[in-house]
């Protein structure tokens, strides 16, 4: 097992102390989408992702709807992708309860064309369950989830795209996912 303590003498730096070095430990290829229910269009209308994703599809992870970056750019990237229509199915999850998720998604996309999917996390449970939550609170009042993107395949994570400051749009975005 390696040494996850290191001295700062390791570092070039001469104190003595130690300090501990923890690597992201988040979601990864080949994991399982977690079966936790979600929410889509109510409180009422359950799924699960884990369901849903039997063969190839999408899951999109933002930190908040109707912010700047995720309707100006990250999910309009989505909607308007010509590569789209072969990624399977498509879904946003966002920590939000299920009214808010049903009208950005009619929002951002009236007619549904798309076919992409506005999902509901209002607890987190899915967001920690696959350790993609943050401490938003200064910018959103309180815990969020990182902005990522999951290609999945047979239920299961086949490759991931996490944003390293949580909240920027650069290995999220569709035409790096969907390439």
């Amino acid at each position: 097992m390696p040494n996850r303590y290191v001295s700062r003498t390791a570092l070039g730096r001469h104190s003595g102390r130690q300090f501990h070095i923890s690597p992201p430990v988040f979601v990864k290829a080949g994991d399982r989408i977690p079966d936790v229910d979600l929410m889509e269009n109510s409180p009422g209308t359950k799924l699960s992702l884990a369901k849903e994703l039997t063969g190839k599809g999408v899951i999109v992870g933002v930190p908040a709807a109707f912010s700047p970056g995720c309707s100006e750019s990250h999910i309009p990237g989505y909607i308007n992708s010509p590569k789209l229509k072969d990624a399977g199915p498509v879904f946003v999850v966002s920590v939000n309860d299920a009214f808010v998720m049903k009208a950005w998604g009619q929002a951002l996309d009236p007619t549904g064309k798309s076919g992409i999917r506005f999902i509901a996390d209002p607890a987190l449970a899915f967001t920690k369950a696959l350790d993609l939550d943050f401490d938003a609170s200064a910018i959103f009042g309180g815990p969020r989830g990182k902005r990522y993107a999951l290609l999945v395949e047979d239920g299961k994570v086949k490759e991931a795209f996490v944003e390293p400051d949580n909240t920027g749009i650069s290995v999220s975005a569709a035409d790096k996912v969907l390439a």
